[in-house]
């Protein structure tokens, strides 16, 4: 609680502080600053996300279409797309690059410039991505959010573990094009099923055929629950794994409420909006003329844990009570 109170003084602080700075010159020209927002998922997802980022934005009194212009793109985990997207927004100058919830964007969107400010949010340490020098002093054109994915990946299996109690090999789905987050479920999740007395089988998917040649091989194997990586081409497809989980009688866990909503199991991890919301706050502060150098990396604090009892109810589960008092939202 202590670390969420001073987060959230340090960000009231800068936000005051930020109202004395200078407006960048390049909003005094007849042009708008434009911020370029990449996502990895897709924009029929989007609308809570774009909110909090706005909402951020607010904040520091930058408001779209008023005092900055923002272009959103969606990925919908097509990462191949990555490398001319940031070419051009490089190219046009954009006034930020701002990457909530993805690992490829926001090193792709390093490597394109040294310049550009950059605000992201990772699910993974991005010292060791390589997109900052330290947590504390970031020290080059890039900073933003930790939102925390290897250390919510044992409470997840935990969370799955306790709803289907009787499931003990559990496969898991990776994208390999998203080789941050597939390795680090590679290092990680043999661990947390080690904990629980669990067997994992990994299986790679990165196209929609891959996802129906996953769910044949599932069922081949006769695996007794999935749980899928976080990734923005799997939300992407939520509805082709939630069809595919009804049919096979398989309990699922995701790591985002979106994919519960379309009809999978349960999720548990970082708050995006949240997230959002803390990349929309630092862009601002960054379009008032802060540097990303001086502003900490910050760490997510609001996680939430979403259950479907429709879901579980269809797949013959009782979810006790208790399980549902730790969840964040039941949908019913």
């Amino acid at each position: 609680m202590a670390s969420h109170i001073g987060r959230r003084k340090f960000l009231a602080t800068l936000g005051g502080a930020a109202a004395a700075w200078p407006v960048a010159a390049r909003a005094q020209q007849s042009a708008m600053p434009m911020v370029g927002v990449v996502g990895g998922g897709s924009g029929d997802t989007s609308t809570p996300y774009v909110t909090a980022f706005r909402k951020g934005l607010d904040e520091n009194g930058i408001i779209e279409g008023q005092n900055v212009t923002v272009e959103y793109h969606w990925l919908e985990g097509q990462y191949d797309r990555l490398p001319p997207l940031m070419d051009d927004l490089v190219r046009r100058r954009v006034a930020v690059i701002a990457i909530p919830a993805s690992n490829p964007a926001a090193l792709a969107a390093k490597a394109a410039t040294t310049t550009i400010p950059i605000v992201f949010g990772v699910a993974e340490d991005p010292v060791k991505l390589g997109l900052v020098a330290s947590l504390a002093r970031p020290g080059g054109n890039a900073t933003g959010v930790n939102f925390l994915f290897s250390e919510v990946v044992a409470k997840r299996l935990g969370l799955l573990h306790d709803l289907v109690p009787k499931a003990a090999r559990i496969a898991v789905l990776v994208n390999p094009a998203n080789a941050s987050i597939a390795k680090t479920m590679l290092r990680d999740m043999p661990e947390a099923a080690h904990a629980l007395g669990l067997q994992v089988q990994f299986l790679n998917v990165s196209t929609s055929p891959e996802i129906e040649a996953a769910f044949a091989t599932i069922a081949r194997d006769r695996a007794d629950a999935l749980f899928v990586a976080t990734d923005g081409f799997f939300t992407s497809r939520r509805a082709q794994f939630a069809t595919l989980a009804a049919r096979d009688r398989l309990p699922t866990s995701c790591g985002n409420r979106v994919m519960v909503e379309a009809g999978l199991l349960m999720s548990y991890g970082t708050s995006i909006p949240d997230m959002c919301h803390q990349v929309g706050i630092y862009t601002g502060i960054i379009l008032k003329g802060a540097k990303p150098a001086d502003l900490p990396v910050l760490q997510s604090t609001k996680f939430e844990f979403v259950i479907n009892l429709v879901t579980a109810r269809a797949l013959g589960l009782k979810v006790p009570n208790s399980i549902q008092l730790l969840a964040d939202e039941v949908i019913e």
